[in-house]
């Protein structure tokens, strides 16, 4: 598959649309301008942060502080089912989150394609703020009134998104809390921190 053209789009701070483990990706690099064009495409409100996307936390950890408990969790729940809301090194855009980035370890091999070639995109669901997405990113692009050579080809699974946790550095130990639940149920993931501290 011939990802040349979506790989230029997100080198010129263009949007583009991928697959992931969920739901299709509208994923642009975390520059003003690409940011700009993922809030203007979903017509999203500023100060509803986006995720980003990374291969792994590694990758992730140029942007964010990772604690050790972050590893664990990457690995207890299934891959690309969590998004963890990690401190950011240092401030970064409000709608990335400002001092709080959260990241996506994605496994979708197009995906992975994608943030090898140019470091972390966006996360965001493909669709309008309010709107449910297609499956086929091809027919997300072109509901997003993109062009075909946006879209990198690929039908997700669907289902829920990634569960959102935001981790805390308090008293020295690194606290959880469930933002949003999504593919891993808020019972789960707590469920795991208690068994950890046992």
């Amino acid at each position: 598959m011939d990802l040349n053209t979506v790989v230029a789009r997100l080198l010129a701070d263009e949007a583009v649309v991928y697959p992931t483990s969920t739901l299709p990706g509208l994923g642009a690099r975390p520059t003003p301008q690409g940011l700009d064009a993922v809030f203007a495409l979903k017509a999203r409100d500023d100060r509803k942060p986006v995720s980003l996307a990374v291969r792994n936390l590694q990758q992730a950890g140029a942007l964010v502080h990772i604690p050790e408990l972050a590893h664990a969790l990457v690995e207890a729940f299934p891959p690309g089912s969590l998004s963890l809301i990690l401190p950011a090194r240092e401030a970064q855009d409000a709608r990335l989150g400002g001092q709080a980035i959260a990241v996506r370890c994605v496994v979708d091999p197009i995906a992975l394609a994608l943030v090898d070639a140019v470091g972390p995109i966006t996360a965001t669901s493909a669709n309008m703020s309010g709107e449910a997405p297609a499956l086929d990113t091809e027919v997300c692009a072109h509901q997003l009134g993109l062009p075909r050579g946006a879209a990198a080809p690929g039908v997700c699974p669907g289902g829920p998104g990634s569960t959102f946790l935001l981790l805390e550095e308090r008293a020295g130990a690194t606290e959880v809390s469930v933002i949003r639940a999504g593919a891993v149920p808020e019972s789960d993931v707590m469920a795991w921190v208690t068994s950890r501290r046992a």
